[in-house]
């Protein structure tokens, strides 16, 4: 499961500002450059999700999707980008319709963080997409609450060192 999302660690009522068109395209090409060079993934499909509850419901409950989430995942089908939406997070995971997907989009953090971390916790591993190095980290963060308890889990710490090992070999093969 590899999730990017749109905006950052900003406040829900920034997120619709945030969004446009542009934003939007450039993470879908920044995803699927990286799906290619670091996962070895030739053609990759790419679900965007909407900004809205059921993805707006065609304009019922949100024109975001119409105005700014879709242009954006035209301008990317007109570059040869295999992508999809703008779709429901809640139905894409919650009917495990994820799967079918490289990699999926989501606009603002809780949005696809949550879900990965329930799907992932522990394993999950945090990779910055876009860089011409590589950085991963434990999807835990720096979890300093458990801090010399003796209690930490060390899985996604070893999954953030294989999976940067895995991606730098991936991006030596296709000498980037």
């Amino acid at each position: 499961l590899r999730v990017g999302v749109v905006t950052g660690h900003i406040p829900i009522s920034s997120i619709p500002a945030e969004l446009n068109s542009d934003r939007i395209l450039k993470k879908v090409k920044v995803i699927h450059h990286s799906l290619q060079q670091d996962f070895g993934i030739s053609s990759p499909k790419i679900a965007v999700l909407g900004l809205n509850p059921h993805a707006g419901d065609n304009g019922l409950i949100g024109k975001d999707e119409k105005t700014i989430i879709l242009p954006a995942i035209d301008a990317a089908r007109n570059e040869g980008i295999d992508v999809r939406g703008p779709l429901p997070a809640d139905g894409l995971f919650g009917s495990s319709g994820y799967k079918e997907f490289h990699a999926i989009l989501g606009m603002y953090h809780d949005q696809g963080l949550i879900p990965f971390k329930a799907l992932s916790f522990g394993s999950g591993v945090n990779f910055t997409a876009g860089l011409p190095f590589v950085r991963t980290s434990p999807d835990h963060g720096t979890a300093f609450d458990i801090a010399g308890k003796g209690v930490a889990d060390e899985s996604s710490f070893r999954e953030a060192l294989t999976a940067a090992v895995d991606i730098v070999r991936k991006r030596r093969a296709l000498g980037s």
